[in-house]
């Protein structure tokens, strides 16, 4: 495959103590440094291949596999999936990585992985085909994330897990834990599942790991391993993964679907079987749209948010040395802590009386406290980023500042106010953010001396949490301003994407839009677990009903009138979601003890309908419908570069599933860009297989 960074393989034998031949030790190394992962493609399959046949020749006591500082290997080299056009290309894609790193399972001579750095997908797998596993205490990242992909492990991950620590335990590596925003695994944690045979601290990682592998080999230790339960906990396991799956895709990704059927086949534990199995598995899912959806999203994660569109040049930025934030409520104090600990400098925070501005700095200091409780920060951090948080009355204090945030009220006249405000205490090259979801950064700057230093700064909730920042450009935004917010931005550590100055923006006007006609449709008389549950062909993350009650239904109510105002031939305001924030509801089901979820009765009574229900069925077509239209009239409108930008905005700011690649191409493989817009969003062969 071209473009392929190969990982090399390097053999060298070891004179280990204790032992009467040597060790032979080969070492993965892409010649990078920890920044570019090892990775396997075909050439580093062979060189692999061609290391561990060296070491053989060496007769050595024992064969062991580690990598370059801080990294063991993360996997296959996905930039090659994408130029793969047939089945049989996939077929050997899969039979290669089987057929290498068999040879460490198939090996006579003992065969030991030394996990001394991050290790993902095929990294693990290849650590699990060896015989026995030493980790390092320092470890950053373990895990098998296929499934986040719309993939599965294809190199004998889904037989030998199941088989090493029992199908229960394999089940939340390789299904619970990737379809759970791909959550990664500490080193204790693979200790105490049975992944690692043993732990070890890191400064001389290495040398303990030899030590260790001397012991095991000469018969001083002996590994104990769990007995594997094949009855009812197997079936039990298949059982929560299939709930899993379904749960979170609604089958919407074939991936997860086969990592099911192949963790159920793992429990014969017949590899010759199971890696038949996975192999051909692993063609199907290759030549799958839906995968090759989940590697253009993994791109533009990976890359393009790292080089967002449009940006000017990060020479123009200035230093930002204080923050300040306008508000002290939980936006606000959620930011306070952000700034504090990515950018290390002080953070003042002003609000319209005494116990509202306490009650930020005091939950601040709450949630360092946190922090420090979970051991994720020292009790020195802990101290200097309480010192760094204040709060005060007058926007006086914001006189040294070079960076102001708003997060006040969602009302133009207000926030013009205190940007007004402001500016009577800031010098004329501080920038003035605003944290506004949907209201114009033109007409907030408008009557200011200085527009030019005015920018949106649009964070998601949770601020820690959501990757996502949108940065607008208002009319009169300058470059210095526009490259400091971006600037900001990487060290707050969000990827940030560049916004017209457009009503709601990129992810609110798309959320609007779709949740518009699900709500039309409830007004029209479709029965609400109807309506609810008709996108769930798409596998999003929640349904629109518990999305409406996450984002707060008067919020929601608030974004559809500003966008009413801008689009009313294409946003309506339904007057059943002005009762319903007029009453005070914030979700339309509730639950019981048991977890049954039915329709709340004063809902029910309050909501007035018509008599035009819709199937889930229109509903899907209508609301896909309005999506692409949406999406066409932003691109014309230039809210953004390209549909990229979309894609990306709602995958980290909407947490859009990996394998719809946003949206735009599910919206060109299932027709509807076509039928709506005339055209498809994507060339084709980008974001699907090459036809």
């Amino acid at each position: 495959m071209t473009d392929e960074v190969v990982t090399h393989a390097f053999t060298r034998t070891i004179r280990v103590p204790g032992l009467a031949k040597p060790v032979a030790l080969i070492t993965l190394d892409n010649g990078f440094d920890h920044t570019k992962p090892n990775t396997f493609g075909q050439e580093g399959l062979n060189s692999l291949s061609a290391a561990f046949d060296a070491a053989v020749q060496a007769d050595p006591a024992a064969i062991a596999v580690t990598g370059k500082p801080f990294i063991f290997a993360v996997g296959a080299d996905l930039t090659g999936v994408g130029q793969v056009t047939d089945h049989a290309t996939a077929l050997a894609i899969g039979q290669q990585g089987h057929d290498v790193f068999r040879k460490f399972t198939d090996s006579k001579v003992p065969t030991f992985a030394f996990i001394n750095g991050a290790v993902m997908g095929g990294g693990l797998e290849l650590a699990l085909s060896c015989h026995y596993r030493t980790i390092a205490s320092n470890v950053a990242a373990i895990a098998l994330p296929e499934c986040f992909l719309g993939l599965f492990p294809g190199w004998g991950g889904t037989q030998l897990l199941p088989n090493l620590i029992g199908a229960d335990r394999a089940v939340t590596v390789i299904i619970e834990n990737a379809l759970n925003q791909n959550k990664m695994l500490k080193p204790k944690q693979a200790f105490e599942l049975g992944i690692a045979d043993v732990l070890l601290d890191s400064p001389d990682y290495i040398e303990q790991s030899l030590t260790w592998l001397a012991d095991v080999v000469n018969g001083k230790t002996t590994v104990q391993r769990a007995e594997i339960d094949r009855g009812e906990a197997w079936d039990a396991a298949i059982a929560r993964a299939r709930a899993i799956v379904e749960g979170k895709t609604h089958g919407a990704a074939p991936g997860p679907n086969k990592a099911v059927e192949l963790l159920e086949l793992a429990r014969h534990n017949d590899l010759d079987r199971g890696y038949a199995a996975e192999t051909e598995a692993l063609a199907d899912v290759v030549m799958s749209d839906e995968l090759r959806a989940g590697l253009y999203s993994f791109n533009l994660v990976q890359k393009r948010a790292r080089r967002p569109a449009g940006a000017p040049d990060k020479s123009l930025a200035r230093p930002v040395t204080k923050v300040g934030i306008v508000g002290a409520g939980l936006m606000a104090s959620q930011m306070a802590l952000l700034f504090a600990r990515r950018l290390h400098v002080p953070v003042v925070l002003t609000d319209i009386d005494q116990a509202r501005v306490d009650k930020g700095v005091g939950y601040v200091h709450t949630e360092v406290d946190k922090l420090a409780g979970k051991k994720r920060i020292s009790p020195d951090e802990a101290n200097r980023l309480k010192a760094l948080v204040s709060g005060a009355l007058d926007k006086a204090a914001f006189a040294d500042a070079d960076f102001v945030i708003e997060a006040v009220f969602e009302n133009l006249e207000v926030k013009q106010q205190v940007f007004a405000e402001v500016e009577e205490h800031v010098s004329a090259e501080c920038v003035l953010a605003t944290n506004t979801s949907s209201l114009s950064i033109t007409d907030m700057a408008a009557k200011l001396r200085h527009p030019e230093r005015v920018v949106g700064f649009h964070f998601f909730n949770p601020v820690a949490v959501m990757p996502l920042l949108e940065i607008i450009r208002a009319d009169k935004t300058d470059d210095a301003t526009l490259a400091t917010a971006f600037k900001v931005g990487k060290e707050l550590k969000k990827s940030s994407v560049l916004v017209k100055d457009a009503p709601a923006f990129v992810v609110n006007r798309l959320l609007t839009r779709f949740l518009g006609e699900i709500t039309a449709a409830l007004d029209e008389g479709t029965p609400f677990d109807v309506a609810d549950h008709a996108l769930d062909p798409l596998g999003l993350p929640m349904t629109p009903m518990i999305l409406l009650q996450l984002v707060g239904p008067a919020v929601g109510l608030h974004v559809a009138e500003v966008m009413h105002n801008a689009f009313p031939d294409r946003f309506g305001v339904s007057e059943n979601m002005k009762r319903f924030v007029e009453a005070g509801k914030t979700a339309v089901w509730q639950w019981d003890a048991q977890g049954n979820q039915t329709l709340d009765p004063e809902v029910a009574a309050l909501w007035q309908t018509g008599d035009s229900p819709s199937t889930s069925e229109q509903l899907l077509d209508r609301t896909l419908a309005a999506l692409a239209d949406e999406v066409r009239r932003m691109l014309d409108e230039g809210v953004v570069a390209e549909a990229q930008d979309i894609d990306l905005c709602l995958i980290l700011g909407a947490g859009w599933p990996f394998w719809l690649g946003g949206i735009t191409p599910y919206l060109d493989r299932s027709g509807v860009s076509e039928r709506v817009t005339g055209k498809r969003f994507l060339e084709p062969g980008v974001a699907s297989v090459p036809r």
